[in-house]
């Protein structure tokens, strides 16, 4: 089905049209936007006049009288020193709401002019340890983004870089050798929990030798250089804990909802084979440069409290690689063999200073250029309501796990207040429990600018009322209530009907759906998504206040206003999926 029109392109159409018959020669932007006094205001008469040395009010009347009204513009005025104020046909916005009806699939939204290929880094866990709440920011706003994007038809290709290298897993290999079994497992299936406590346990266990017996250690040490080496039986045993460590990995993330492939995670490991050619382009090119036996790149502007400059270390003085090795490694083979446009990393704000300087490097060498960028989406951080770093009453970072569990269950205890009014199965609570709690924990990190931090307050997001995604799943539940008691009236577009003037903000904000996708994936910016979907479930609660629906005054005014609500539904519903959050069909 072909992308439908949206009402601001037809009105600008119209003033492009009617600016070019007043001014041939002119090229100009009649700069349209929403506005409070009229369904829309255009302000770029004022710039052209002044380009023309007109009086803009006289210039705004001209253009005025080359625009025909009645079929899309019901309304135009010249307002102030020469803004034009424009109210839209309700014939015009009704017909509108059909074409997005009409395309189940995309609403009307259409696909990006010149979409591309764009490699996001996100959900990067560490192998053997367990996730935690800082661990959430990445995932949630990495999932989103992926949707968002292949929404408008960009090709995506998701990478989880995880933390699966480096000197701890000598330690941790050497004590599994000689503690052998403990990562065994009687029955096949193991849970995730089983997997991290297993775990966790041989961590501890490893740990507490290697800091009492140093010739463990020294044995442990001599087993990271059979592994940087890639002997078999090290490797063999390395292969075990991030085996071990996926099991877990992807129970956490089945909890989010989310989709994690096996073939999607590429870790720090991933990359070994391309480390040595890395550097050697690096110091061949002159990019990088011996200091102090370590291969450093230096910057002008990166200098530290002493003054001198600040490198980014990729090799070692003692020949082991640094995490930039890695980072401009993967860069490398995002950008010619994934052959990638882009490259957006959701990573810690607090990695910014890394980041800048492996894509300043990546930049000298060309890999990174004019026609492929790379941006990191410096996420902020999780604080508690005292506004400090969300910690527990210990001190330590709280697990992920723990979180979405108590998340959860706040949830499921705010459904069950309602289940028998609505009717809910005890299997419909504890499922729309999980989609409340989940989405409610989503929604609070995607409804903040990524770059902000924000507070971590359950009671707050598991709220019916407020800017929460409980106040949207319950907004699209209340409609599709109503579409179940309507029986054999079916949603039907009537453009002769007189639209109420909460009809018609309602429109009005659909409308708007094609417009807020591409500036949210442009900008990697779910935050737009959430503000837009809440803006559209605050208006279909006045529209619910003053316009009946199953109580229309006539059948025609029923289908037209069915139509309204079952094009909001499916509008919440597509809009919440891009943010991988579900909306129940009762609660």
């Amino acid at each position: 089905m072909a992308p439908v029109t949206s009402l601001t392109d037809q009105v600008h159409q119209h003033l492009a049209n009617a600016l070019s018959a007043t001014l041939p020669e002119a090229d100009a932007d009649p700069l349209l936007r929403r506005s409070d006094r009229a369904d829309f205001q255009a302000n770029g008469i004022l710039a052209l006049a002044k380009k023309a040395k007109a009086n803009p009010r006289e210039l705004a009347t001209q253009v005025v009288s080359h625009i025909t009204t009645g079929d899309v513009i019901q309304d135009i005025e010249v307002s102030g020193p020469g803004f034009l104020n424009i109210t839209i046909s309700d014939g015009a916005i009704t017909r509108n709401l059909a074409e997005r009806h009409a395309d189940a699939a995309r609403l009307g939204v259409p696909l990006a002019a010149h979409p591309g290929t764009t490699v996001i880094d996100y959900a990067q866990p560490n192998v053997a340890k367990e996730m935690h709440v800082g661990h959430l920011r990445s995932a949630v706003i990495g999932d989103a983004l992926v949707q968002l994007l292949e929404f408008t038809g960009e090709s995506v290709v998701r990478r989880h870089h995880i933390g699966d290298w480096g000197t701890q897993f000598g330690m941790l290999i050497q004590y599994l050798d000689e503690h052998p079994g403990e990562l065994d497992h009687a029955d096949a299936e193991v849970t995730g929990e089983e997997a991290m406590s297993n775990l966790d346990r041989l961590y501890k266990a490893a740990r507490k030798l290697f800091d009492s017996d140093e010739e463990f250690k020294t044995r442990a040490r001599r087993r990271v250089v059979d592994l940087q080496a890639g002997e078999p039986k090290t490797l063999a045993a390395w292969q075990k804990f991030v085996d071990e460590s996926k099991i877990y990995f992807f129970s956490v993330f089945e909890k989010l909802d989310m989709e994690i492939r096996d073939a999607d995670i590429v870790g720090e490991s991933g990359y070994n084979d391309m480390l040595d050619e890395t550097c050697r382009l690096l110091e061949e090119s002159g990019v990088a440069e011996i200091s102090d036996g370590a291969l450093c790149v230096f910057f002008d502007d990166i200098k530290g409290p002493d003054g001198n400059r600040v490198p980014l270390i990729v090799r070692k003085s003692d020949g082991g690689y640094g995490y930039a090795a890695t980072d401009l490694s993967a860069i490398r083979d995002r950008v010619f063999h994934l052959k990638a446009n882009s490259l957006l990393y959701v990573v810690d704000v607090r990695q910014s200073l890394h980041f800048k300087m492996v894509f300043e490097t990546a930049g000298r060498m060309g890999w990174l250029n004019d026609d492929v960028t790379a941006f990191q989406l410096a996420f902020g951080t999780i604080l508690g309501k005292d506004g400090k770093p969300f910690k527990t009453r210990e001190g330590v970072s709280v697990k992920l796990e723990d979180l979405l569990d108590e998340a959860v269950q706040r949830a499921t205890a705010v459904v069950r207040e309602k289940a028998e009014k609505v009717g809910l199965t005890e299997q419909e609570i504890v499922e729309n429990g999980r989609y409340v709690g989940i989405g409610a924990v989503k929604y609070a990190d995607l409804s903040t600018s990524a770059v902000r931090d924000y507070k971590f307050d359950l009671d707050q997001m598991v709220s019916l009322s407020g800017d929460t995604s409980v106040y949207l799943q319950y907004a699209y539940a209340r409609i599709q209530s109503i579409l179940r008691k309507a029986g054999e009236a079916r949603p039907l577009a009537h453009p002769e009907l007189e639209l109420a003037p909460a009809e018609r903000a309602l429109g009005l904000q659909l409308d708007q759906f094609s417009e807020v996708i591409a500036e949210a994936a442009k900008e990697y910016a779910p935050h737009k998504l959430t503000a837009y979907l809440y803006h559209l479930a605050s208006l279909l609660t006045t529209f619910y206040d003053q316009c009946p629906v199953l109580k229309a005054e006539t059948p025609e005014q029923m289908e037209n206003r069915l139509l309204l609500v079952d094009l909001t539904a499916r509008t919440l519903h597509r809009g919440m999926d891009l943010l991988g959050i579900r909306t129940p069909e009762k609660l």
